[in-house]
């Protein structure tokens, strides 16, 4: 294993599979009454809010307990008139009577648009979802809260820095390459994941380009317990964003089990999840151990680029990536 320059340490505060939600609460009337009017109170102090495209509800619906998994937030309260939801960072209220709004931190941004309630299931238009995204601050709490835990002993974990050197991978909308963001999240996952006691061999520390059969070698060669690739992706459709996880086609089950487990924990950033998908990308088929390819976010969209490029982002998507990782070889 090369020496590598040690980075600042980083919280690890993302757990695979540990997140409960809160049983919804009924609020009384007369808070129900009072939050409406503080709202409008609000309302009225701030600046002209954002319209939200007026979408009937049909093939674009969501129910609200998805829209909040997919905002990385929590119901907090609920009832007919209006819905909470919280995370560590924000507090979003949305109203489902007619033209009702949505409130982000204390802020109107916009209306909710049509709703529709199936029962006690209420369904909304999916494009609520980077309508509320683009106000919501990122939750980097300062301190870790993943207590140490038993893992495989002489653990190895190959992590590999996607493209380098003479190819460039993606290019942002915003100018710059994928590689290096792909190095910087990969160095980040390294540091974490030695903290943690894990045996770590990167397939490059640095600007330079290795071919991709011998970054499975790399992991052939030391018969890792997990080739984990990391990558920004980019996609003709410039509103796509988010994450998405891959195996090979015929990929090993315990293959599977690391990329459910890094998944789940890369959804509690509050990233848009495209799930576990297939691919037989040759890094995937040419590694005899688990392997797995994480796309961490979209370089041809606005907002994904802008996170990407933010080092507290990039720690938030490490330690995500590190704690799924962490949960597999548990």
């Amino acid at each position: 294993m090369s020496t590598r320059t040690n980075l600042s340490a980083v919280p690890l505060d993302v757990v695979a599979g540990t997140s409960k939600r809160r049983p919804a609460m009924v609020r009384p009337l007369s808070s129900v009454i009072a939050l409406g009017l503080l709202a409008l109170g609000i309302a009225g102090c701030q600046q002209p809010q954002q319209q939200t495209p007026k979408v009937i509800v049909g093939e674009h619906a969501t129910t609200i307990e998805d829209l909040a998994t997919r905002l990385g937030l929590r119901i907090e309260e609920r009832d007919k008139t209006f819905i909470v939801l919280k995370n560590a960072a924000n507090t979003v209220i949305l109203f489902t009577h007619a033209e009702g709004r949505f409130f982000v931190n204390g802020k109107p941004m916009g209306n909710v648009g049509e709703i529709k309630w199936q029962g006690d299931t209420l369904l909304v238009s999916d494009f609520l979802i980077p309508q509320i995204r683009q106000y919501l601050r990122a939750a980097v709490p300062p301190s870790p809260v993943v207590p140490p835990s038993p893992v495989k002993s002489k653990a190895l974990v190959v992590v590999d820095a996607g493209h380098g050197g003479q190819d460039p991978g993606a290019r942002s909308v915003g100018g710059f390459h994928e590689k290096d963001i792909n190095l910087a999240v990969a160095l980040k996952v390294a540091d974490l994941l030695e903290q943690r006691g894990i045996g770590v061999l990167m397939t490059r520390q640095q600007d330079r380009f290795i071919e991709l059969e011998e970054r499975a070698n790399i992991a052939n060669r030391r018969n890792a317990d997990l080739f984990v690739s990391i990558h920004s992706d980019s996609n003709p459709d410039r509103s796509r964003q988010g994450f998405t996880v891959f195996v090979a086609r015929a990929a090993s089950a315990e293959a599977y089990r690391a990329a459910n487990c890094i998944g789940q924990a890369m959804a509690a950033t509050g990233a848009d999840s495209h799930g576990v998908r297939e691919a037989d990308y040759k890094v995937l088929v040419n590694t005899s151990g688990p392997a797995v390819l994480v796309e961490i976010g979209y370089l041809s969209n606005i907002q994904d680029t802008a996170r990407l490029r933010d080092p507290a982002w990039q720690n938030r998507l490490a330690q995500a990536v590190a704690a799924g990782i962490l949960t597999y070889m548990r």
